[in-house]
């Protein structure tokens, strides 16, 4: 963990049910904007303004990862009784092996055969076998599937869902349109089953327009784990794991972010995921290096931000440990107040809602 530890409950806020978005805005840049930044009022704007609220020169990260139809629905095979089965694809260990999240796990054994598919299809790729191989205490299971690589990807893609967020999920059906809603137009690196959701507010539009005004968008991948939903149940924050996920960032793009830095420009962190990954690329020095592998970081207040000078994002979860990361952020005071604000003023919360642009504490700009 980095950062000091603190109870849990001072992360708590209500939220009415009805503040929860079950749908984006259209246009996605029509969604608001809530500029916080330390020491000056709050600023109700829109996301299409945003090249107006950046300032040329400053580099835009962006997390491409791609999220998967992760959401699996099966029957085991063999036996009298064939319950049915619903698996949350959250890990990939190898070419053919997943690490998935299982209901009901305690029907599961090693060596039990799923069959996941679209009941009612009848071509060969309506069907995809997964064997289990090991089981977890928290209801996590191994399948080592009967494709690999590509081939495992296609079929993966054919039989499951969008993993839509429970928050949404538990109050209506996912659909054809949560496929398209529910992915970034930066999408290309597949192995997320969430989205990487502040960068849900892009357009081409938008883009051009902030290429226009002379700021950079830079590409990073962070695979998103379904752990991101988890509220923390620790009564303190040093009791809470965090969990890994896999991330990558190029040579490439870690020099043009230090020459940017070295100039006097600024880092702007497009999701949590994207300031997750910059920060745990960033050595004591303040200087990032290429990054390639998993990553647990865990920020709370206190601590210490070397790489991320602003921070577009959405509104999270009481108590969950990206409502800490913010409040690390811009001060927890702060961000109470600026959520109280969000909450009173009607904004839209949570993965399809509205977003904040938040200036680090240490900056007034």
């Amino acid at each position: 963990m980095t950062g000091e530890n603190m109870r849990t409950d001072l992360f708590d806020f209500d939220l009415p049910p009805e503040r929860i978005a079950l749908r984006p805005m259209v246009p996605r840049d029509a969604a608001r904007l809530l500029v916080v930044r330390p020491g000056a009022p709050l600023e109700d704007r829109i996301v299409r303004d945003l090249p107006d609220l950046l300032q040329p020169g400053d580099q835009l990260v962006v997390n491409d990862t791609r999220v998967i139809a992760a959401q699996l629905t099966g029957r085991r095979l063999g036996g009298a009784v064939e319950p049915r089965i619903e698996a949350t694809l959250i890990k990939r260990l190898d070419g053919s092996r997943w690490q998935a999240l299982v209901k009901p796990a305690k029907r599961l054994s090693p060596g039990d055969v799923v069959r996941f598919g679209n009941e009612g299809r009848v071509c060969l790729l309506g069907n995809l076998d997964g064997e289990v191989e090991s089981k977890g205490e928290a209801g996590e299971v191994v399948f080592a599937f009967a494709f690999h690589g590509p081939i495992l990807d296609q079929a993966i893609e054919d039989v499951g869902a969008t993993p839509l967020p429970p928050y949404i999920a538990s109050k209506r059906e996912p659909d054809a349109q949560d496929a398209r809603d529910y992915q970034t137009m930066f999408a290309a690196s597949e192995g997320a089953v969430a989205a990487p959701t502040a960068g849900l507010h892009f357009t081409p539009e938008l883009e051009a327009r902030l290429a226009a005004r002379g700021i950079a968008i830079r590409r990073i991948t962070l695979h998103v784990g379904a752990g991101t939903f988890l509220p923390v149940k620790s009564e303190d924050t040093e009791g809470h794991r965090m969990h890994a996920e896999w991330g990558t960032m190029s040579a490439a793009t870690v020099d043009a972010l230090n020459a940017a830095r070295a100039a006097g420009k600024r880092i702007v962190a497009v999701g949590t995921t994207s300031l997750r990954l910059l920060e745990s690329a960033t050595g004591e020095d303040g200087r990032l290096k290429p990054f390639a592998g998993e990553t647990s970081i865990f920020i709370t207040p206190g601590y210490r931000f070397r790489a991320v000078d602003v921070l577009m994002t959405n509104f999270h979860l009481p108590r969950s440990t990206l409502f800490m990361l913010v409040a690390a952020f811009c001060g927890l005071d702060e961000m109470k107040a600026a959520y109280a604000h969000a909450i009173a003023s009607g904004y839209r919360f949570y993965s399809y809602g509205d977003a904040s642009l938040l200036v680090r504490a240490a900056e007034t700009a």
